[in-house]
């Protein structure tokens, strides 16, 4: 089944390799720490492992709500990108989707770095199937914050 592909991105003062380094190593509670609309903050990663980076590595990412998520890392391409799934989804996504490919990629831009996030969702049946451009708008506005949140901790580490 196809799935609905969503991303957004984001110009940061920084060079790619110091952006792509530091963007991987951002603690995701400090990234994703406010709510936007079904998307909940992100409480914890309790069980991150320290070298947080390697291909087929896994961790669970605690959302303020009570829900979880597994996330396996499937592409490492430094310093142009990383890649993962998202599963084992328990919360409000839980009904209308089963997995998602997720990706963040860095490329140079003028001075600086152009960061990239896509997701793609892959519903569970039929029905969530309609649920998608919802699910992605909602995305969006929750991208977008993230991405101002990340452009802060990047050029504010410098």
């Amino acid at each position: 089944m196809a799935g609905h592909r969503v991303e957004a991105s984001r110009y940061v003062a920084l060079a790619p390799e110091a952006a792509y380094d530091r963007l991987l190593a951002t603690p995701l509670p400090e990234i994703f720490c406010r709510r936007y609309a079904a998307f909940p903050a992100i409480s914890a990663v309790p069980d991150q492992p320290a070298d947080w980076g390697i291909l087929g590595q896994v961790r669970t990412i605690e959302l303020a709500d009570g829900g979880r998520i597994r996330e396996t890392l499937t592409i490492v391409e430094r310093p142009h990108r990383f890649g993962y799934v998202l599963d084992d989804i328990q919360g409000a996504l839980r009904p209308f989707v089963r997995t998602v490919d997720g990706e963040w990629s860095v490329t140079p831009e003028g001075e600086g770095s152009r960061i990239g996030w896509t997701w793609t969702l892959h519903p569970k049946r039929s029905p969530a199937r309609l649920t998608m451009s919802v699910i992605g708008r909602m995305w969006k506005g929750y991208a977008d914050r993230a991405l101002a949140e990340i452009d802060k901790i990047l050029t504010d580490s410098r």
